[in-house]
């Protein structure tokens, strides 16, 4: 079988056996994703840069204790989240920087409009939803940016936050309850 087509944890199994060199195809699969797991997290692109190079320094040195009888993607999400919540640490400058896809919490607003208009309303529920997102504890708000962008199920965001799959559900509950007021609050009500 080609490397390119086998699994994530097939490719570690051969990385752990000496193939180092296929590091570059973890590389190649989660390069982008991580950069926009930090991009939702990071205002500043060169701290999101610096941070996912150091998440797969941190994956390259750690890759030999991978259990690959377990989900790699979970276990490379929890070494990013310990860098984000890291990089907080280090720098308490930095603000979180939500993106969101507006259909999550609006899908109202993409039926029957022309472009323009769905544009300028879609510029303007954006912002609405990062006013939302921001004022979330940052537990909340990784948990569902987790579920909603990132795809991830609620064992492995449990998995990622080392946190019991109950709290997941708990955590995103409250979130979307939260943003729920917030929106109602200023005006928006999603019928």
């Amino acid at each position: 079988m080609e490397e390119q087509e086998k699994n994530d944890e097939q490719i570690v199994e051969l990385i752990q056996s000496g193939r180092v060199e296929l590091f570059g195809v973890l590389i190649n699969r989660y390069e982008k994703k991580l950069l926009r797991y930090a991009g939702k997290m990071l205002d500043d692109y060169g701290d999101r840069q610096d941070v996912v190079q150091e998440i797969f320094i941190k994956t390259y040195i750690n890759i030999q204790s991978f259990d690959t009888k377990r989900k790699f993607s979970s276990w490379l999400y929890r070494i990013a989240h310990n860098e984000i919540v890291n990089v907080f640490k280090k720098n308490k400058r930095l603000r979180f920087l939500p993106i969101f896809d507006l259909d999550t919490f609006f899908p109202q607003f993409t039926k029957d409009k022309s472009d323009f208009y769905l544009e300028a309303e879609r510029r303007e529920m954006q912002k609405i939803i990062e006013f939302g997102l921001n004022k979330l504890d940052r537990k909340y708000r990784e948990s569902i940016i987790l579920y909603y962008l990132e795809e991830f199920s609620y064992k492995e965001i449990a998995d990622i936050l080392k946190i019991p799959i109950a709290t997941v559900g708990v955590r995103i509950k409250r979130a979307k309850q939260i943003l729920k007021i917030i929106f109602e609050k200023q005006g928006y009500k999603n019928d």
